[in-house]
């Protein structure tokens, strides 16, 4: 084969992994979701609400979400104590006053809502006691060896949720990732660290590095 047909079969085969390299960035870059900072990480804290504002908070400042499971006391009322999941759309189906929309509530918010339900068309002033028994997962796709959706436990990082999900393939690019988050009803996606911190019910995405 002469040289002129070497360089030439050179030239396009860089050409055609340039072309590759060019349409796998543009695949990138056709996801809608609105792209805001971490300020989470940037603060240093964490958030446990799925309106998050990027200040740790307290177990009783966690706002619920879809599918958390309460634990909820009516105190001296045993056909209304139990554990009780949100369903989908954050609606808590209760024993008497029916559907409560939980969604964004604090457990003290619900607690309150529950009791002027049951107040005084069933009992008079109830003691009711909400707190979150098991908060909604986390899930992380793309190059990670086992995606899928895990238990949210709490001051998790992003990386520690990798880890999570048995690590990164060779592929990943370990230096920037998303995370996709409802925000005030929204959904985003955060421009997120290896430090950056996870909330319940986030979608961490590893992406895979092209060099």
């Amino acid at each position: 084969m002469s040289a002129i047909s070497l360089s030439t079969t050179t030239l396009l085969r860089g050409c055609a992994i340039a072309a590759a390299t060019l349409a796998l960035g543009a695949c990138g870059t056709n996801d809608p979701t609105p792209i805001v900072p971490d300020n989470s990480a940037a603060a240093g804290s964490l958030s446990l609400a799925p309106n998050g504002t990027g200040a740790r908070n307290s177990a009783a400042d966690y706002r619920l979400g879809p599918n958390d499971r309460t634990r909820i006391i009516v105190f001296g009322q045993p056909n209304l104590t139990g554990e009780f999941q949100l369903d989908g759309n954050g609606i808590l189906a209760f024993p008497l006053i029916g559907n409560v929309d939980a969604n964004g509530m604090t457990p003290r918010d619900l607690q309150q809502a529950i009791a002027n339900k049951l107040d005084p068309a069933y009992m008079h002033n109830p003691s009711v006691s909400v707190e979150v028994s098991t908060r909604r997962p986390f899930y992380v796709v793309g190059e990670v060896q086992k995606p899928g959706s895990y238990p949210f436990v709490t001051d998790l990082t992003l990386l520690e949720a990798v880890a999570t999900a048995g690590g990164a393939t060779y592929r990943a690019n370990m230096a920037n990732f998303y995370i996709k988050r409802r925000v005030n009803g929204q959904i985003v996606r955060v421009a997120a660290s290896q430090e950056s911190d996870i909330q319940p019910g986030d979608t961490v995405i590893v992406r895979e590095r092209y060099f």
